[in-house]
């Protein structure tokens, strides 16, 4: 049987190397990256996610930017190339919701690949939990 999948935006995968006395829920974020090292989840995110994460690091703290970065590629997350059903997905969900395209995008991953969002991005989360498939990061729990 195949490991659940989860899809992990930016303001998750950031957690797992920012300070984290600095990152609410810091402690689950590595919980749930540890899951995926150990191959008890599976996860995939859009080929986006080191632009978004790049940038956040680069700006906010640029004297660890290439050696967070580095650490994160070495985790070799699984990329979900475009697909049409993927792109019809995130309009839908950017139309409906109000939301970011890029942040749309995290979100019909998991829809379109039967996998839970994760999110620590409330904002995200409280416009577009109707469509299903998305949990805060503070109510995750390994399956």
């Amino acid at each position: 049987m195949p490991a659940p999948l989860v899809v992990p935006d930016a303001s998750v995968i950031l957690k797992w190397v920012l300070p984290s006395d600095d990152e609410p829920d810091a402690d689950k974020a590595l919980v749930l990256r540890n899951a995926i090292l150990e191959e008890d989840l599976s996860a995939l995110v859009p080929v986006l996610w080191i632009y978004e994460v790049g940038n956040t690091v680069a700006r906010r703290f640029p004297a660890n930017a290439a050696a967070w970065l580095a650490a994160l590629m070495k985790f070799d997350l699984e990329e979900s190339p475009p697909s049409r059903q993927w792109l019809t997905a995130a309009l839908q969900l950017t139309d409906r919701y109000g939301v970011t395209f890029y942040d749309a995008a995290y979100h019909a991953i998991a829809i379109v690949q039967h996998g839970l969002f994760v999110t620590a991005d409330t904002r995200y989360f409280k416009q577009a939990k109707e469509a299903g498939s998305v949990v805060k990061l503070n109510d995750w729990t390994l399956p």
